[in-house]
């Protein structure tokens, strides 16, 4: 770790306190930007890791975190990370492998480090993001079946850890990969848009809800040893989605409900291009509904927020004011 942003933690506090020494994997990214703000507003101090430091300077600017340079994939780098840290979270994951990034070495590599890091530096608790579907065997893609391995290791990892796992369906809010991408494609296609597997269900849950699940399970004991499965209140398909996203940003949308083969040869095609926006993994993950069992928002005492509710806050030409009062109110709830 040769660079940060922001001064080194202060002297680790008691696992029983309030506030805590957190590292957050993943804490740059879209559920982690929203995780690690409310995580400083709470009190706790946070680092996250980025391999490019200005990924992170958005979040330099709160007082309580640490932006460091280093590759949490690195064993040596991962062990000072975990120094004087109370409690780790690992939110890092990809939807699609590249030669870079494979689900394997991602998604249960890192898993695999980390609980054998926290141990060496004494840091008992972990909290894990994995996904609605996840199956170590017999789950249809390998995202999936690469999610519930990793979550197989986390649970084993007790009694000498204290894992929390969590299993969210697809998350929105303002710079998701979900409705903001569908939009923009809509956009440049005139409102035409081919959609493969349009009647796969989801519960969408909004953003700061997973990360409100997150920071009420840190610093609640009987969160040990749980996992939560994070919905939004609403069960909708994805041509569902797809349409309450264009009506919130005023776009055209006209669906074109893909039958099986043709989503195959779309999955082979876009699977090609550069940034693979649709590949045959995710069309096998799009086999399995997106849905929770038990409601786990619930069970933290979250009142979950609607897509419809949310979606007009990013897509729509609210007024920054008007942002401005219904985050304001959003954080009183």
């Amino acid at each position: 770790m040769s660079q940060s942003i922001a001064a080194g933690p202060p002297e680790t506090v008691r696992f029983n306190s309030r506030k805590l020494n957190v590292c957050v994997l993943g804490g740059t990214g879209f559920v982690g930007t929203e995780l690690v703000a409310q995580l400083a507003s709470a009190g706790h101090w946070v680092r996250v890791p980025t391999r490019v430091l200005a990924h992170g300077q958005h979040l330099g600017v709160l007082p309580t975190v640490e932006v460091v340079a280093a590759d949490v994939h690195d064993r040596r780098a991962l062990s000072e990370l975990l120094t004087d840290m109370d409690a780790a979270i690992n939110l890092v994951g990809i939807l699609n492998e590249s030669r870079g990034a494979r689900f394997r070495e991602v998604h249960v590599g890192l898993a695999t480090k980390l609980i054998e890091e926290a141990r060496t530096a004494r840091v008992i608790r972990l909290l894990h993001m994995s996904s609605a579907g996840a199956e170590a065997e017999r789950a249809p893609s390998k995202y999936l079946r690469s999610k519930g391995k990793a979550e197989t290791l986390m649970r084993a990892a007790g009694p000498s850890l204290e894992v929390t796992i969590f299993r969210p369906s697809v998350i929105f809010g303002r710079g998701d990969s979900l409705t903001q991408r569908f939009t923009n494609l809509l956009r440049l296609s005139g409102g035409w848009l081919p959609l493969a597997r349009a009647r796969a269900r989801f519960a969408p849950v909004y953003v700061r809800d997973v990360a409100r699940a997150f920071t009420r399970a840190l610093s609640d004991p009987a969160t040990i040893g749980q996992t939560y499965e994070l919905c939004g209140p609403d069960v909708l398909t994805l041509e569902q989605i797809v349409r309450a996203s264009a009506g919130a940003a005023g776009v055209h949308c006209r669906i074109l409900r893909l039958p099986d083969l043709l989503a195959r040869l779309q999955g082979l095609a876009l699977g090609l291009v550069p940034g693979k926006p649709f590949t045959l993994d995710n069309l096998r993950s799009l086999t399995v509904d997106s849905l929770c069992t038990t409601d786990g928002l619930a069970a933290l005492g979250i009142e979950p927020r609607r897509l419809a509710e949310v979606l007009p806050t990013y897509l729509g030409g609210m007024s920054q004011p008007e942002q401005l009062s219904r985050y304001r109110m959003e954080g009183e709830r």
